[in-house]
């Protein structure tokens, strides 16, 4: 091993707290120092021949086929991976995984929102429903979505591929099932069941991504996440007419054939899910033995907790109650309360005019949480969506009070969606940056779904016909919410920012691999802790 190779192997090999192992450091730097004969004739005991998941290191390989010869006792009790090795587990993460839930939500968005589009194929007329009646239709899906958000805690307990196909698998059946509905009860019935079944996935599919990412990678993969939502608005109304014009004159009608063609696909990619999601980074098929270590052992810094280190599934109660009088929980769950009162679909006309601000919107997103990574802040970005927000609702407002062309009007939804979508992106992943334990990520985002959902109840009521055609009183109420958010932001940012401030004082900010670590100046408390919050 020559000198330059052995000063970059220090560089590259990512290894553990050297504040918190000093004398381990000396003993990696003097291994990594020696000749390659010196390492292949070190004496190894039978205990070091394996590694934490019991594979053998003689009959570990790396991504050429090559062996892997193990280097010392010591250099076995940490984990050694290049940044080239970490990025390309990224990457692979973001192909197989994250895309793959973006479907699942994209196929979930669209299953529960088709209900507009049948009623314009011709479900009231045929179901003979009144106003009332559809408006009990939207409502009685929200009331059990929100009623059953507690459902995110159920991916500490059940394996995820399990949990999450019969999720799937649930949905498209009752999606399905609504195009045999021939009364108003059945489908009422069918509306409800979807809500639990819906419920039960996507709230908590961010809480499951942080299974995988660390907490500075969490906003943009969120970000690709919740982007399927804006991407399905889009193109909705387009897929709903090519559906509901190529079944006319068929003998089915075109809203049951609405509900089959885009219920049915979710049943069939049950399947590919059960097989295809991992249940954790060890466990992922597409890995490599070698992958399957360094995604696991990359997060290592991530699980801070006794309890996180010693408990690898279940939920901890005494960590529940503590994150349910948590504060902070509370800010931002009252955060996307006030960002829930959106517009809906049909205020504005033809739906082909939406296409294009949630296509920027979708944009929007992807860029706004790449940033917020970056950039390691969260609060300032959902300050400025929210402002940008504000302004947008503010502009349809006024357009509509002072009775201006539709060209106002419709120029404010680009910046309103835009800082929808994007603030909502910032909040759920900021909720959960700001819990230290998994069992403190899931119940945080139980308190955020169950309140904030609660703003699709206050938005079904915002817009009544007898405001229509300008709706002035319910976009004036979205701009206050929106600026609701940005004080709220503000407040948690301050919050946060003194927990930081009192914890410098009792320890010693270190830098360790491009991250901040706390290091006691003397022995922490229970009360205390070295977690660093993210503003």
């Amino acid at each position: 091993m020559t000198p330059n190779s052995s000063a970059n192997s220090e560089r590259s090999f990512r290894v553990f707290d050297e504040q918190q192992y000093p004398h381990k450091t000396f003993e990696l730097k003097s291994i990594l120092k020696q000749s390659p004969r010196q390492l292949d004739t070190s004496p190894h005991s039978s205990e070091d021949e394996s590694d934490d998941n019991g594979y053998s290191d003689e009959e570990e390989k790396d991504n050429n086929g090559r062996h892997r010869r193990p280097s010392g006792s010591t250099v076995q009790s940490f984990t050694l991976y290049t940044p080239d090795e970490e990025r390309a587990v990224v990457k692979k993460l973001d192909r197989r995984l994250v895309l793959f839930v973006a479907l699942l939500y994209m196929l979930s968005f669209l299953d529960r929102s088709n209900i507009g589009n049948a009623r314009i194929a011709g479900l009231s007329e045929d179901l003979h429903l009144s106003s009332s009646q559809y408006e009990w239709l939207l409502t009685a899906f929200y009331i059990t979505y929100i009623l059953f958000e507690w459902m995110a805690l159920l991916y500490r307990i059940i394996p995820v591929h399990i949990y999450i196909a019969l999720c799937v698998a649930s949905w498209g059946l009752i999606a399905s099932l609504q195009s045999v509905a021939n009364s108003f009860s059945t489908i009422l019935i069918l509306r409800v069941i979807l809500g639990i079944g819906e419920a039960a996935f996507g709230p908590g599919v961010p809480f499951y991504l942080s299974f995988f990412f660390k907490r500075e990678e969490l906003a943009l993969r969120t970000g690709l996440f919740i982007s399927a939502a804006p991407l399905a608005i889009a193109f909705a109304g387009s897929l709903a007419w090519i559906i509901t014009k190529a079944s006319e004159g068929s003998p089915i009608a075109p809203w049951r054939m609405l509900f089959l063609v885009e219920g049915f696909p979710s049943m069939i990619v049950a399947v590919f899910a059960w097989y295809y999601i991992p249940d954790s980074p060890g466990t992922a098929r597409y890995f490599t033995r070698r992958e399957r270590e360094v995604a696991t052992r990359r997060l290592r810094k991530e699980k801070t907790t006794e309890a996180e280190t010693g408990q690898k599934t279940g939920l901890n109660f005494r960590e529940i109650a503590f994150t349910l009088a948590d504060p902070k929980c509370y800010f931002t769950a009252l955060m996307f309360l006030s960002c829930n009162p959106r517009m809906g679909y049909s205020t504005l006309g033809a739906q082909g005019l939406s296409a294009p601000p949630y296509l920027l919107a979708f944009f929007a997103v992807l860029l706004t949480a790449f940033l917020s990574d970056r950039y390691r802040s969260r609060s300032l970005f959902i300050c400025f969506h929210a402002l940008l927000g504000a302004c947008g609702y503010l502009i349809i407002a006024v357009a509509g009070w002072r009775q201006a062309s539709i060209a106002w009007r419709y120029a404010g939804v680009f910046p309103a969606a835009t800082g929808f979508f994007s603030a909502i992106t910032i909040i759920i992943t900021w909720t959960i940056n700001n819990q230290d334990s998994d069992s403190k990520k899931g119940t945080g985002i139980a308190m955020l779904n169950v309140i904030g959902q609660l703003g699709p109840l206050i938005g079904t009521r915002l817009y009544p016909d007898s405001d229509g055609p300008y709706y002035v009183r319910g976009f004036s109420v979205c701009a206050g919410f929106m600026l609701a958010v940005f004080l709220l932001s503000l407040g948690l940012r301050y919050t946060l920012d003194r927990k930081n401030k009192r914890a410098k004082m009792m320890y010693t900010r270190v830098e360790v691999e491009d991250d901040e670590r706390l290091v006691p100046k003397r022995q922490p408390d229970e009360k205390h802790g070295t977690f660093i919050y993210m503003l």
